[in-house]
């Protein structure tokens, strides 16, 4: 579960956003500590929180225009610089009694503008960073970075307002944007295809459509949207309700109630260390439904307690549940969107998150007329629906979870890619597959041309068997439109379940090892693939971060594969034996052939 830690890229993003996401905490609470001391109004208070929810409708959709055409990295170094100054400013401003307030609110809505520029460029740059089979560890270890910092951040605000001065929360939170900075700075680049045209208004309303069409035309995407809608309407139910509910219907005191939201962070964090260990263990679409189910009945309990202990366990219980839903909707999406639709599609969805948000939030406003017992228990069963929903959407359905293992069982019978017609790749079809796959970027024009010089180009029709396991092969496939499924055979059904689409690419370890093909893998819709020779391949590894990225995708596979026999040795028959007997290569013996293939001791 660690196991990505040993990517240097991304422990320095993980650390960027501890460190960051404590100060940005620090900040947030502080300056509504500041307001309402300075105002004694609960509704300046309430004006500080919306003012970093109103840039996202504002600027929102447009960041992730300029973050799908630049590069993410550079985004986000200058971002944190920026934010880093601004928040210095709050130092200064909250200084100057004629413009305390004013300034402050003006300062707040411009970071909260700059972020929406640095939020689609990081989780966009994840799945650079993370294998396919890491990213629901990565983004388990950024959830348990993000939350835990965040309550650090709200115990050290606290704790300045009542020994010093708010004044150092604000320089506290200025140096960390700057630490964060210098992290990402050390990271390796990662850099976006260049922009075929200027960006002009056209150019760039042409791209926010293109971004809608991803959005709404991949059902997957859509569904997410869907069940992200249900649960953010609810959360902002509760996160209003939740006081008055603790405080005059419970009658706990602010101490408790403060408790009570501090152990909600432990509850996520503790279920992101959860994610991490056991994610694999079911689908993503399992686990968001689980999440909803887990919100929802907790949530109900919580509308009915008559103690604010039990109140405050159910809470964290509830806290816990979230984690799965937030990890594995990031994971989903990651994996599911095109890398060079992220930045669109991500601020798309935080623009619906902050816009459901404020509506729940106003909705809450019902509790005056309507018992707050009711109304949480209300909140509470719009997650079940949600998670109803989540069984039956387009994507994420049972149907969806059967169909892939379905499909695989079915390869023998399925028609062979041997008698689809190929044509030759142009150079078209390698700038298709390097605006997918990133380091392909870096070849040369003599390199890219050497890589396409014997590549061919497959339309394999929907349910076509692309390899099966044990064939011996000499080259490898990029995926450039369309999805595929590859599972490791495991007696009567398949284990090692992963889910391919555009920019992803199979086959490497036949090509590069010369040994059988250890998975079958079946075309889930109608697949473009480009299908490259394992000379080819090996040309093109001469560029680092090509090398690193197929050696570690490789590696990570070998190490699946022979984990998939595992869980059979639990109960040993007659053919499992047999089938033991039959010699395969071993991870380290074709790693061996392969660094000797390459050259490398």
């Amino acid at each position: 579960m660690f196991a990505v830690f040993r990517k240097r890229d991304f422990s320095l993003l993980w650390l960027a956003q501890l460190v960051s996401t404590a100060g940005s905490a620090l900040t947030d609470l502080a300056a509504g500590i500041w307001v309402y001391r300075e105002t004694g109004s609960a509704l300046a208070v309430g004006l500080t929180l919306m003012a970093t929810a109103v840039p996202s409708l504002i600027v929102g959709l447009l960041a992730g225009v300029y973050v799908d055409r630049h590069d993410r990295r550079q985004i986000m170094i200058v971002t944190c610089l920026v934010q880093a100054v601004i928040v210095a400013g709050l130092a200064v401003v909250i200084g100057i009694e004629s413009i305390a307030v004013v300034g402050l609110y003006g300062l707040i809505l411009l970071n909260a503008g700059v972020r929406q520029f640095f939020d689609p460029a990081h989780d966009s740059l994840i799945p650079e960073l993370a294998s396919d089979e890491e990213l629901f560890s990565a983004n388990s270890f950024l959830s348990i970075a993000s939350f835990g910092s965040t309550a650090i951040g709200f115990a050290a605000a606290g704790l300045l307002a009542s020994t010093v001065d708010l004044y150092w929360a604000f320089i506290i939170d200025s140096a960390t944007f700057v630490f964060s900075a210098g992290c990402i700075a050390l990271m390796g680049r990662h850099p976006m295809p260049a922009p075929e045209e200027e960006a002009s208004v056209a150019v760039v309303i042409a791209n926010l459509r293109a971004g809608f069409a991803t959005l709404f035309g991949t059902p997957i995407i859509r569904s997410l949207f869907v069940v992200g809608a249900l649960m953010f309407f609810s959360f902002g139910l509760w996160n209003v309700l939740l006081l008055p509910m603790s405080i005059k219907v419970l009658g706990a005191t602010e101490f408790e109630y403060g408790l009570q939201e501090g152990l909600t962070s432990v509850g996520f964090v503790v279920g992101s260390f959860f994610m991490a260990r056991f994610a694999r263990r079911l689908p993503e679409p399992a686990w968001i439904a689980v999440a909803m189910f887990g919100m929802g009945v907790s949530g109900i309990f919580y509308g009915l307690a008559t103690s604010i202990p039990i109140a405050i366990l159910l809470v964290m219980i509830s806290g816990f549940f979230n984690s799965p839903s937030s990890v594995s909707r990031a994971t989903l999406l990651q994996r599911n969107t095109p890398r060079d639709m992220r930045g669109r599609v991500f601020s798309a969805f935080y623009v619906m998150r902050d816009v459901i948000f404020l509506f729940g939030m106003a909705g809450a406003g019902l509790a005056d007329i309507i018992d707050i017992r009711v109304m949480i228990v209300a909140a509470s069963s719009l997650l079940i629906v949600s998670g109803l929903f989540t069984l039956v959407a387009p994507g994420l359905s049972v149907a969806t979870w059967r169909a892939a293992t379905a499909r695989l069982q079915a390869a023998g019978a399925a028609p062979s890619m041997a008698t689809i017609p190929l044509r030759a790749a142009t150079l078209a079809d390698f700038d298709r597959l390097a605006a997918r796959l990133g380091p392909l970027g870096q070849l040369s024009p003599e390199q890219r041309s050497s890589f396409i010089r014997s590549a061919t180009i497959r339309e394999v029709p929907s349910g076509t068997r692309i390899v099966e396991h044990g064939d011996i092969a000499s080259s490898a496939y990029f995926i450039l439109d369309g999805s595929a499924t590859a599972g490791i055979p495991a007696g009567d059904s398949f284990r090692g379940l992963s889910t391919m689409g555009a920019g992803d690419f199979f086959g490497e370890i036949a090509a590069l090892t010369g040994s059988p093909r250890t998975a079958d893998v079946i075309a889930d819709s109608d697949t473009t693939l480009l299908e490259v020779p394992a000379e080819s391949l090996r040309a093109t590894m001469v560029v680092p971060e090509v090398q690193r990225l197929v050696h570690a995708t490789l590696t990570t596979r070998l190490l699946r594969t022979e984990a998939a026999d595992l869980p059979r040795l639990a109960g040993v028959d007659q053919e499992s034996l047999r089938d033991l007997r039959t010699p395969r290569p071993s991870v380290d013996v074709l790693q061996r052939t392969y660094h000797e293939s390459e050259g490398v001791s």
